[in-house]
């Protein structure tokens, strides 16, 4: 699990480990194409230029947990990101939300590549004044958190940097 915040390195950090890993990596993304979003195409195309053209690429938005049971056991995915996952989940009310979680938690703990998840800290600033953005925030923390516990490393990236978060921090109880 590779988070931080916005424009922090994090998918650099991330590429970076599926890189050194050695094996065929597959890149999810799970974000939206909005063609009409000059800025947003920006961005996704400084992402494709970063990327080795050897990488598989996948755009998958909303279906990540179907896409997760489609790799293969020798490659290392690349999720980026949940952010943009809940974020195109984000209408889904109580029960049907929950389910989503489920089936993303059951793929994950089934797929049998192994992966490096990207996501977004949400919450180091203000408090979003809209109940959608409350919503996308406190889905996306709890979403982390239930991760975190089925990671076998986490990093958080600042400011271009990298910190290994296990051996330095402590289960919250």
């Amino acid at each position: 699990m590779v988070s931080g915040p916005a424009s922090s390195g994090k998918s650099r950090w991330a590429e970076h480990l599926a890189q050194i890993s050695g094996r065929p990596i597959t890149y999810l993304a799970t974000g939206p194409l909005l063609p009409d979003d000059k800025s947003w195409q920006e961005r996704l195309e400084r992402h494709r230029r970063r990327r080795p053209a050897s990488w598989g690429h996948r755009e998958v938005a909303g279906d990540l947990a179907q896409a997760l049971g489609e790799l293969a056991a020798d490659h290392v995915a690349l999720v980026d990101s949940l952010g943009t996952w809940v974020a195109s989940l984000l209408e889904l009310e109580g029960s049907t939300w929950q389910e989503q979680i489920a089936e993303l938690l059951a793929a994950i703990e089934s797929c049998p590549a192994s992966l490096v998840v990207v996501c977004e800290e949400t919450g180091w600033g203000v408090v979003p004044s809209t109940a959608s953005g409350g919503r996308f925030r406190d889905r996306l923390g709890i979403l982390q958190q239930q991760l975190m516990a089925r990671s076998d490393r986490a990093w958080l990236v600042l400011q271009g940097r990298a910190i290994d978060l296990l051996p330095s921090s402590l289960p919250v109880p």
